[in-house]
């Protein structure tokens, strides 16, 4: 099987040094949300290189490395999908969606998701129902809550923002750190594009907001506006 030539190389390339950062930075101590989660210590760049070699690998060996132990290989299986994902025709398309958000539970750290959500959930929904997005944005799942405005992106990326602003609105009360960052994210993309719109859903919500989400949305504002925001004096 070619996931267990894969799995051999990458062990090959782990780098116990970065296996340790590793461990600290995504936080897997207990409790917290990347709990007991393993790592080989590879870095992102050495991965895509890897990715490059093995894009035609099947689906089967694809999940195979998803459901792997080990953070890298997930992601491994995760930059594979949203290579065959982007490259591949309407029936291969449908198959890596389908096999994605049936395994969301491998897709279980920021970066996981911030690697492939928008990719694939967000590109394949793009021109039909959004009711999956909605779906999981009431998930008991962080990660399928992070993927539910992550997958926006996508659609943030063509100038279409409903979706995008009526998840927030659902998340906006959200308990998670993971999700404040992300939708606060969210809403600056938004504002790039079309600040008026960002300011609008902010004039009605900024104030019921968590402090971090509002943070991240108003961070390229001017400082006196930001200041405003922060001390809830915008009218």
């Amino acid at each position: 099987m070619a996931a267990q030539k894969i799995h051999k190389i990458l062990r090959g390339l782990a780098e116990p040094v970065i296996a340790e950062h590793s461990q600290r930075f995504f936080k897997t101590g207990k409790g917290e949300y990347g709990e007991s989660d393993k790592f080989l210590g590879i870095r992102v760049p050495v991965l895509r290189q890897q990715v490059r070699k093995y894009k035609h690998i099947t689906l089967k060996d694809i999940l195979s490395l998803l459901k792997s132990p080990f953070h890298e290989e997930r992601l491994f299986a995760l930059l594979l999908l949203v290579e065959n994902f982007t490259k591949g025709a309407t029936v291969e398309r449908t198959a890596i969606y389908k096999l994605y958000l049936k395994n969301t539970n491998y897709i279980n750290n920021w970066d996981l998701v911030d690697s492939s959500a928008h990719y694939i959930v967000g590109a394949y929904l793009e021109d039909k129902d959004k009711k999956p997005i909605y779906k999981l944005a009431a998930s008991d799942s962080l990660w399928e809550r992070r993927i539910a405005i992550m997958s926006t992106f996508y659609l943030i990326k063509k100038n279409e923002f409903d979706d995008a602003l009526n998840v927030s609105s659902i998340l906006k009360n959200d308990e998670e750190d993971l999700i404040h960052k992300a939708v606060g994210w969210m809403l600056r993309e938004i504002g790039k594009r079309n600040l008026a719109v960002e300011k609008a859903f902010l004039k009605e919500h900024y104030q019921y907001m968590p402090r971090t989400m509002l943070r991240y949305a108003i961070e390229k504002f001017p400082e006196k506006e930001r200041n405003r925001y922060l001390q809830g004096t915008v009218v």
